[in-house]
């Protein structure tokens, strides 16, 4: 009887595997990562972006929205948004309620403008809706396309603008003045110097790239004002408070007004330009850019940032955008949705830190808005600067946000500019229609209203 061999086994080189269905879902082998690395990276990103949590409910609470509803409708938008990102264009980026279009929302929008808060929810619902429309047409890639670049560039760096000024503002670093309309406040009062000592401690950890730099930042001077005595203590955790006072909310029919279309424009742009760079940027960073160019589920993730935005307006919160604070958790390793669900996870985790975030005092999360605001000018670098035509727009819409303490106003403004002075050097050539268009409404904004 012959004797048989043993049969020799098949090797398998197929990748191995990782998780089950994490691996099915999330494709990290393809991406060349791990559940730890995902998981660590998230938790990165998170940190990183978690004073958000802080912030927003107190620029909230200014337009007159419950702060304890307002923190929810934060975590729960965020939370939403990141597992969309994750689970839908398996991207790692976190999403939150914009910086800087808060600030919009309460001071121009509510505060300026005198809409009540509900209506300026109905703006964040229909820009949202618009984004949307635009993501799955090919007129969002007509409208980028025709909005100059020094326009671009012009509008964060201007937002950026805003929000220093509400920051040093709401931390009394400069007041009122009958005389001069602003001056520098009183540096010798305890709320003003946390506030500067804030801004200078994230910037100095920043620079030595300490991790979570602006939340350990807050933490801090919000524990040296609670040994002064400014801050009291209510607690580290308890049950989530309501989200039934913004929960539906929104105002839509209110929003039909000829008055609101520049704010609608204004939430749409500045959202739909910041959202495209910081998508792009990250997508450098974590390897999502194929060899002949095209970006990997790109369409996906300007879907999920847009729906997000919808959501957001449902439970009451400015529009919700992707955050370049998400760069950090990519540096660490993050390389798919993996990495945004788990800051999606850790939002909804935070919802159970209310009493904390309550003891948060303004000045700290204003160091925060000042910081935030300083990163946000950097764009004015990518100007033309030798071009006049080009410059003197750019520089138009950046100074008069702050000037008119109006995003849309100086989104206006800079529109308008551009085109006189196309039109009138003989360039007409590089407007588009567009912008045309866009230039005639704001005209008649102002005319007529």
């Amino acid at each position: 009887m012959e004797s048989r061999k043993p049969e020799a086994q098949t090797l398998d080189l197929s990748p191995p595997l990782r998780s089950g269905w994490l691996e099915r879902l999330f494709k990290l082998s393809l991406h060349g990562t791990t559940v730890k690395t995902e998981l660590i990276a998230g938790l990165t990103t998170f940190i990183t972006m978690a004073y958000i949590i802080f912030v927003n409910p107190n620029i909230m609470a200014d337009a007159g929205i419950d702060h304890g509803a307002a923190f929810v409708a934060t975590c729960i938008a965020a939370a939403l948004g990141c597992l969309l990102m994750g689970l839908y264009a398996n991207w790692p980026v976190g999403l939150a309620p914009g910086m800087g279009l808060n600030a919009f929302f309460t001071y121009t929008v509510v505060g300026t403008m005198g809409y009540n808060w509900e209506t300026a929810l109905g703006a964040v619902f229909i820009s949202g809706v618009l984004f949307m429309i635009l993501t799955l047409s090919r007129v969002r890639e007509w409208l980028l396309n025709s909005i100059p670049v020094s326009l671009r560039f012009a509008m964060g760096a201007g937002v950026g603008l805003f929000l220093g000024l509400i920051g040093l503002k709401t931390a009394g670093i400069i007041v009122d003045s009958p005389a001069t309309l602003i001056k520098l406040g009183s540096l010798r009062e305890p709320g003003p110097l946390l506030a500067a000592v804030c801004f200078l401690m994230i910037a100095v950890l920043s620079y030595h790239r300490v991790f979570g730099a602006i939340l350990i930042s807050i933490i801090a001077v919000t524990l040296a004002g609670w040994g002064l005595g400014l801050v009291q203590y209510n607690g580290v955790m308890s049950t989530p408070p309501s989200l039934a006072p913004t929960w539906m909310a929104m105002d839509v029919a209110g929003v039909f007004n000829i008055s609101m279309i520049s704010v609608v424009l204004a939430f749409l742009f500045v959202h739909m330009f910041d959202t495209a760079g910081t998508l792009m940027g990250v997508a450098q960073r974590a390897g999502l850019v194929k060899a002949d160019g095209k970006i990997e589920n790109l369409s996906r993730a300007l879907k999920a940032d847009s729906a997000s935005s919808v959501f957001g307006a449902m439970v009451g919160v400015p529009p919700v955008t992707s955050y370049v604070e998400s760069a950090a958790g990519v540096a660490a390793g993050g390389r798919t949705g993996l990495t945004a669900v788990t800051v999606g996870v850790l939002f909804i985790a935070a919802m159970f830190f209310a009493p904390l975030a309550g003891m948060i005092p303004a000045y700290a999360t204003a160091g925060a808005l000042i910081y935030v605001a300083m990163l946000m000018m950097g764009g004015m670098a990518h100007i033309e600067w030798d071009e006049p035509t080009d410059s003197i727009p750019a520089i138009v819409t950046a100074i008069m946000m702050p000037l008119t303490f109006s995003v849309a106003d100086g989104i206006a403004l800079g529109f308008i500019t551009y085109v006189v002075l196309k039109a009138g050097t003989g360039k007409h050539k590089e407007i588009s229609v567009s912008l045309w268009v866009l230039c005639a409404i704001f005209i008649a904004k102002f005319i007529f209203l």
